[in-house]
């Protein structure tokens, strides 16, 4: 009578437990860190950056007698922005023009937000209004040969970009009414056309360097 008892005191064991995604089948998770594969190299060089290596960076160089090779002023970014003001009242615009915009730049588009309410023009806080893209070393020169070469011609009335658009720091800022002058837009598919902002970033220290450095890769200047 006592085994009997004692028996019946002791605790059930639990069943054992089968590892998280071992269910039906899969293959247990393991706790180790994921570890991110390496980015694979390519020898892919921009045509534009070649150009300024040979014939750019010599030529300024001539130009304004500098004396140290790291002194030739040279594009550091180019920035691409659109803003929907329509995107207040239909957030699906906001996102069909940041689609467009990441098949323009070759680069996933930012949705930029408000910081601040104004009831002026009914946005609020945190309220999409319009997108943006930043573009550096081969995605940079590569836009910019298209912007020069397919885009800029494709304008409407083209007569030249005005020489006058520097801010006193070596950028140059430029717009264009409809981004359907680009040739990854298809012009039967957009429903609404939009304005683009891009601004040409550059090293140099002054409106004259940074003039004659877009000169110096085929920027159509109004003479």
């Amino acid at each position: 009578m006592a085994d009997t008892q004692q028996q019946g005191n002791e605790p059930k064991k639990k069943p054992p437990q089968t590892p998280k995604g071992a269910k039906d089948g899969g293959a247990p998770k393991s706790d180790a860190p994921k570890v991110k594969k390496p980015r694979e190299r390519s020898d892919y060089i921009a045509r534009l950056k070649t150009h300024f290596e040979q014939d750019v960076r010599e030529q300024l160089t001539k130009q304004f007698s500098y004396s140290n090779r790291m002194q030739v002023p040279k594009i550091t970014k180019v920035v691409l922005n659109m803003g929907i003001g329509e995107g207040v009242a239909d957030r699906k615009k906001v996102d069909n023009a940041a689609n467009d915009l990441s098949l323009i730049a070759g680069q996933k588009a930012v949705i930029t937000k408000s910081r601040k309410s104004i009831a002026t023009y009914k946005l609020r806080d945190g309220q999409a209004f319009g997108c943006k893209v930043t573009l550096r070393k081969t995605r940079m020169y590569d836009f910019i040969d298209r912007l020069v070469n397919i885009a800029l011609p494709r304008v409407r009335d083209f007569r030249g970009l005005n020489p006058k658009s520097f801010d006193g720091r070596g950028n140059y800022s430029l717009g264009i009414k409809e981004y359907t002058v680009f040739p990854e837009i298809d012009f039967d598919k957009v429903t609404d056309t939009w304005g683009l902002d891009i601004t040409v970033c550059t090293s140099a220290r002054n409106d004259e360097e940074a003039r004659a450095l877009l000169t110096a890769f085929n920027f159509p200047f109004r003479q």
